[in-house]
């Protein structure tokens, strides 16, 4: 095993490859195989061209490939390895696995932080950090399921007037490969209605924040009832934010954005 090998797990910054570090840029164009991960978060197309001015030529990879990890490995005993992860690298449990899976074979991981999408959405839209509950994300229906976990775990963060970050799924497949889709406002605000109504929840009320493309030039914030963010018909990748409790300076701040 060269001295020099090994895995780096690179943070990109959410949407923008601008938002990159310097070091991560560096490390990126020294290594000798270079790798994006492109199932759990996406960047537009015209970041990903831009990336690869940025720090050359490199191959994607999806979900097999980071879950099953064997070639990233292997190559990475003796050469150096770098897997771009959109946001930050440790954002999703998958990384984590694959650190764990490294040290297992003997490998050197090392991981240069990025800009997470958490960091953005909560801090612009002016709720306070230590008021959201557990993440979660909200799923395609797959055939005639639908799974309700998701909006289980939004209700429960309610229910203790915590406010919840909703990531919305990427791929209607669910196997995490080819042509990811990210899902429209539209869809999200029916699958939550379904869940609902499968649960026998009262969501007639609600108001919910939209957040697309957050950290790029065209990064767009709305707030309003389930029905206005559903005819939102624009943006690219959107994440959703199911607000509990409000206070004053909150309630304020949520206002900038009411549709």
């Amino acid at each position: 095993m060269k001295s020099d090998s090994g895995l780096w797990l690179i943070g990109v910054g959410p949407g923008n490859v601008g938002l990159m570090s310097i070091d991560a840029i560096d490390i990126v164009k020294s290594c000798d195989y270079r790798f994006l991960e492109g199932y759990t978060a996406l960047l537009p197309n015209e970041q990903e061209k831009k990336l690869e001015v940025l720090v050359g030529e490199y191959d994607k990879v999806m979900r097999k490939d980071v879950e099953n990890p064997k070639s990233l490995l292997d190559l990475a005993k003796n050469s150096r390895v770098a897997l771009m992860v959109v946001g930050d690298p440790l954002q999703a449990t998958t990384h984590i696995d694959l650190q764990l899976r490294a040290a297992e074979k003997n490998v050197k991981c090392h991981v240069i932080h990025g800009i997470s999408i958490t960091t953005i959405v909560t801090g612009v839209v002016g709720l306070q950090s230590y008021r959201f509950g557990r993440q979660v994300t909200l799923t395609y229906p797959y055939g005639e399921y639908l799974a309700t976990s998701p909006f289980e775990l939004i209700v429960d963060n309610l229910d203790r007037d915590l406010h919840t970050l909703v990531f919305l799924d990427l791929d209607p497949s669910g196997m995490g490969e080819g042509v990811q889709k990210p899902m429209t406002p539209e869809k999200a605000v029916s699958v939550m209605k379904s869940s609902a109504e499968i649960l026998k929840e009262d969501i007639i009320g609600w108001k919910i924040v939209l957040c697309s493309d957050m950290g790029t030039d065209k990064q767009c914030i709305r707030y309003g009832s389930l029905d206005d963010i559903s005819e939102v018909n624009d943006g690219f990748i959107h994440c959703i934010i199911v607000p509990g409790r409000l206070d004053e300076l909150e309630r304020e701040a949520l206002a900038r954005w009411a549709l």
